[in-house]
């Protein structure tokens, strides 16, 4: 299919076989270049994508290169053919497999629907919105989420790579996964030792056959499969677990950046009252709805009932990665924040005390089985809840919540 605009691609070896596969495909114009001239083409012909055989290239060409995109507005995909080594983290791995360039052409695609997007936010923002945005946001992969799928030897080490820059939930089983991939929003996948062929031939079939998990960044760290699934994000990448953990961060990267900014059209549309980040209200907005829900339900009678996650103060990667699994999970007619204190406050509209408590139960049942950063912490909440009474206030209502949360944690 055409797209907006050309690819460069920037080899030193003469015209590489998948530069002809792509004009073939349509996506055109295809310019050519070479190492020495990559930053001045890339300047007088505004790409749209960069796809570069990294075989035999000068280091230090391809990391000049890689920082020169990086600073680009909207998202410029920088793709790198055959990678040898460790890639700078804005350079998204493609390795050829049988000459099917097919896969390369899907995962440009599937990179170029992310600058449509990225550049569609920007349009809706305002100038200086926008320029905040690009500030603030510029490594998107603090918020990603991996899920980490094995049981060999590697796994460990595997755990302490990724999860020494993103979120990690861990899975020993691929029925565990499946649960995970059902109820959490992830980034990434990581499928290392410990399965047979068949397993994992299975497994990938599921992911590709659902338009969920289609698009997800999937790494596998063996050579048991070719990557012949209908997988754009596929990638085979082995070695040691800090190589693979590395050259998997453009892709999770990637997706992390595509979920935020899919996060924040969404909250666009609702007029800036959802946080980009978790999904949740903004703390003004949940106050403003609060006091509106207190209030219509002390005039026209029913049950209303609160439920406060209190996440470990030391780990923020918990609290974030609660609150979005709230933002997933919960009703449709329930609505929740980020406190001041990093807790995550829910309201549940006509619900009474008994079933509050068990939604809450629910819930954090769900945090219970993710693990953060470099240490293996439970995400298990502290949940106090609390129900409206006849004479509560808004005020009234959050400080008995409060309170209760203080003596149990005496």
């Amino acid at each position: 299919m055409s797209q907006q605009g050309p690819i460069v691609v920037v080899s030193n070896a003469g015209r590489p076989a998948f530069a002809t596969v792509l004009d073939e495909a349509g996506m055109f114009p295809v310019v050519d270049a070479g190492w020495a001239d990559a930053s001045r083409a890339i300047e007088q012909v505004q790409p749209t994508a960069i796809v570069a055989a990294v075989r035999g290239a000068v280091e230090q060409h391809f990391t000049a290169l890689a920082k020169r995109v990086a600073a680009r507005q909207p998202y410029l995909p920088l793709v790198a053919v055959d990678p040898q080594d460790r890639l700078p983290e804005n350079a998204v791995p493609f390795s050829q497999t049988g000459g099917n360039f097919g896969r390369l052409i899907a995962r440009l695609n599937a990179a170029l629907r992310v600058r449509t997007l990225h550049a569609t936010v920007m349009r809706r923002l305002d100038e200086d919105r926008a320029d905040r945005m690009a500030c603030a946001d510029s490594d998107p992969v603090r918020d990603a989420t991996v899920l980490l799928i094995g049981r060999g030897a590697a796994y460990p080490a595997l755990s302490v790579s990724l999860g020494e820059r993103m979120g990690i939930v861990g899975a020993l089983s691929i029925e565990a996964a499946a649960k995970h991939l059902n109820t959490r929003d992830v980034d990434g996948i990581v499928l290392g030792e410990g399965f047979t062929a068949r397993v994992m031939d299975a497994f990938l079939t599921v992911l590709s056959e659902d338009s969920r998990f289609r698009n997800l960044p999937i790494v596998l760290t063996s050579q048991q499969l070719a990557p012949d699934y209908d997988l754009p994000n596929l990638e085979i990448i082995s070695g040691d677990p800090a190589l693979v953990a590395a050259n998997a961060l453009p892709l999770i990267r990637q997706h992390a950046l595509e979920a935020h900014l899919s996060r924040t059209l969404r909250s666009i549309d609702a007029g800036g009252l959802l946080d980009p980040r978790s999904g949740l209200l903004t703390p003004e907005a949940f106050s403003r709805d609060f006091a509106t829900a207190v209030y219509q339900t002390s005039s026209r009678g029913g049950g209303l009932s609160l439920a406060r996650f209190a996440f470990d103060p030391g780990h923020e990667r918990a609290q974030l990665d609660g609150a979005r699994i709230i933002s997933r999970l919960m009703r449709q007619m329930d609505f929740g924040a980020i406190q001041e204190d990093g807790s995550v406050i829910v309201v549940f509209a006509e619900t009474d005390l008994r079933n509050a408590h068990m939604i809450a139960r629910r819930l954090s049942a769900v945090m219970r089985h993710t693990s953060h950063e470099k240490r293996d912490v439970r995400a298990e909440p502290s949940v106090t809840v609390a129900a409206m009474m006849p004479n509560d206030s808004a005020k009234s209502l959050l400080a008995r919540l409060y309170d209760d949360a203080r003596r149990a944690a005496v």
